[in-house]
């Protein structure tokens, strides 16, 4: 089961829930596995609009930035890249684009979301995007949400279902069914831990806690 890793210090009354909702029409489809768990709801109507990235004061509404996060992955398509797109809106309103450049640029981690995340902490100074929302084209995959979980994202939205990537020859379900615990499944990436004297395998973290000067994530 995917646990929310902890951060050692956090500024009280900040919001450690992460909300995944899809915008799509009907009703909610439930899901076993972690991340279907943590889908809040969903719902899909898309409205055709556009805009750039700014820092505007007028929020959009979900499914409007859901609307610009699939015309991005439509263009990204057309510019040599993965078919998706994604958009963090922070806090106060700004926005940051992402697109997957996977093989573009030869960066398997390289997915919309991240790269999405990865402008907004660059553009915003910083690597906690407490009260931003994610909003992408596809359902994240597991890399993805982790990120998100990392990045204290409050919300993701989210349009085209993993169904829908699958039948465009993108089928991440190996990779949902791994984090299940499958045994099966886990054969994909075996993961074994090492014996080694304690004070050696636990020696980073013990000069984490020595260093004065250190940054707590």
């Amino acid at each position: 089961m995917l646990n929310r890793p902890q951060r050692t210090q956090r500024a009280p009354g900040v919001k450690q829930n992460l909300a995944v909702r899809r915008i799509s029409r009907g009703t909610a489809r439930s899901g076993s596995d972690p991340i279907s768990r943590i889908t809040a709801t969903t719902a899909r109507e898309l409205s055709v609009h556009s805009t750039a990235i700014s820092d505007s004061a007028t929020q959009q509404t979900p499914a409007e930035y859901l609307a610009q996060a699939v015309r991005i992955a439509v263009d990204n398509v057309r510019n040599e890249g993965g078919p998706f797109g994604a958009i963090v809106v922070s806090a106060d309103g700004q926005v940051f684009e992402g697109v997957n450049r996977v093989t573009a640029n030869l960066d398997p981690s390289a997915h919309a979301e991240v790269t999405a995340i990865r402008n907004a902490c660059q553009g915003l100074g910083t690597f906690d995007l407490s009260g931003a929302t994610l909003y992408t084209s596809c359902e994240p995959c597991p890399m993805c949400l982790a990120t998100s979980l990392w990045a204290r994202i409050d919300k993701v939205y989210f349009a085209a279902s993993r169904d829908d990537a699958a039948d465009g020859g993108f089928d991440d379900a190996v990779f949902y069914r791994y984090f299940e615990g499958d045994a099966a499944d886990r054969e994909i990436l075996p993961v074994a831990q090492e014996p080694l004297p304690p004070e050696e395998r636990v020696a980073p973290f013990t000069e984490w806690s020595l260093n004065t000067t250190r940054i707590e994530y």
